[in-house]
């Protein structure tokens, strides 16, 4: 019979997986500007990593649940953390042939092992304990998850980011064979960081198998998707996972971009309270931004997005248990808007600290979207948490759109996009809070 004790453990270990998907998750975003840069593409190709990406939930979360269901969550994170390992091992060929397609389906397969570890997580924590305090828990170990987002753009930055970058008279200059070794040396920049994460999440793996969890999967229900797709709070749910994560990730993905556009490294490098910020965290790595290429230096800045979703979730914690979570859902969901808007009518260092200030608000969005879908299902939480999970491919839609949009009529505008899904994350909170309202 499961304890609070083994409750406790439970909860600890499988929140250290919230820290690795989060890390690899934003570590991805960090090719974006790099490959875009080797193989020349435009905003919407290099969008195509996070559809790589993210189109792995679409295509594996729900044959993960049903997985899930036969063999438990124990076993299924096992095998969600071999395929990650697996894919990180695969960039390593992608890098050397330098070849994009082969990016991609590494990326792929990454992707493909987190949906898996996802699908089995989520509902994990959930389940360890009393219903009304899910989101409270899913808050707290997405906090860890947060702490994965943050450090990983700097790990980017410093590593992935930092090489010299040539604009493209300087590589026109170039003959075939210098060319050649250029392109060779920006590609195999993204080697390291992957094997490394690849070998830990292989011995992430070996370590479960001799970690005792609680064994909450009582049945195997007989009803089946069909059951779950006519539950209309679970696929509203969906919906807002759906626009959040595309919403999260679009944002994430292009600021380094974005800041480009607006010409902020002049305005950063000369700011003695920007770049201090900057060298601190570069003195962490015996790295220095004097003669960095100007994405590096900006790259940096994208951790306060991600780490502004960290500290909000641990605040987030603490709130959904005071307060309602529908309330704190639509509060965040007007603030993250507010920003959003500052930053498209503004510019300069106002711009740029508006919109990371939406990764704060962006925090408690995902872990209480998800806890209030699956409220009530009891042994079909498996199989809703794979629908869940597959609304994720938001990332992979809703990104390349707000590349191609910014290509059309730049990054500012292509706001409208993002706003539109955090209008209807406001949108699901209020009628979540009316309902709830209503029932009581």
């Amino acid at each position: 019979m499961a304890t609070n004790k083994s409750y406790k453990s439970a909860f600890i270990f499988v929140t250290s997986l919230f820290f690795l998907w989060g890390f690899i998750t934003v570590l991805v975003d960090s090719l974006i500007p790099r490959l875009k840069e080797v193989f020349e593409l435009t905003n919407f190709q290099s969008g195509l990593i996070q559809l790589a990406f993210f189109l792995a939930y679409f295509v594996f979360s729900i044959p993960s649940s049903q997985l899930l269901a036969k063999i438990g969550y124990k076993k299924g994170i096992i095998l969600g953390l071999l395929v990650i390992g697996f894919g990180c091992f695969l960039m390593y060929p992608a890098a050397y042939f330098r070849i994009y397609g082969v990016f991609l389906i590494a990326v792929f397969v990454i992707g493909a092992g987190l949906s898996t570890l996802q699908v089995a997580a989520n509902p994990y924590v959930a389940n360890l304990g009393p219903e009304e305090s899910a989101s409270s828990r899913l808050n707290l170990s997405q906090a860890f998850n947060s702490l994965g987002t943050t450090i990983a753009p700097t790990i980017g930055a410093l590593f992935i980011l930092s090489s010299h970058v040539k604009n493209e008279e300087q590589i026109a200059a170039l003959n075939d064979v210098q060319k050649e070794a250029y392109f060779a040396a920006e590609a195999s920049a993204v080697q390291s960081p992957f094997v490394i994460i690849g070998a830990f999440a292989m011995l992430l793996g070996i370590v479960f198998l001799f970690v005792k969890l609680p064994k909450l999967i009582q049945k195997v229900s007989s009803k089946g998707y069909k059951e779950l797709l006519s539950h209309k709070p679970l696929m509203l749910g969906a919906l807002g996972i759906f626009v959040y994560v595309g919403a999260e990730v679009a944002i994430g993905s292009y600021l380094v971009d974005y800041f480009m556009s607006m010409e902020l490294y002049n305005v950063v490098s000369g700011s003695d309270f920007m770049m201090s910020i900057a060298n601190s965290v570069g003195d962490l790595f015996n790295k220095s931004f004097d003669d960095a290429n100007p994405k590096a230096l900006l790259g940096v800045f994208v951790a306060l997005y991600w780490s502004g979703a960290m500290i909000g979730r641990f605040v987030g914690a603490y709130l959904t248990k005071i307060i309602a979570p529908t309330k704190v859902l639509s509060v965040f969901a007007i603030l993250a808007i507010s920003m959003i808007v500052l930053s498209m009518t503004t510019t300069g260092l106002v711009s740029m600290w508006s919109i990371l200030a939406v990764g704060l608000f962006n925090s408690i969005m995902f872990p209480t979207i998800f806890a209030l879908a699956i409220d009530g299902l009891s042994d079909l939480k498996p199989q809703a948490s794979g629908i869940l999970c597959t609304a994720i491919v938001g990332g992979a839609v809703i990104p390349p759109l707000y590349g191609l949009f910014s290509d059309m009529q730049g990054f500012k505008t292509a706001f409208l996009l993002v706003l539109a899904c955090y209008a209807y994350i406001m949108y699901y909170g209020f009628m979540k809070r009316k309902k709830t309202v209503v029932a009581g």
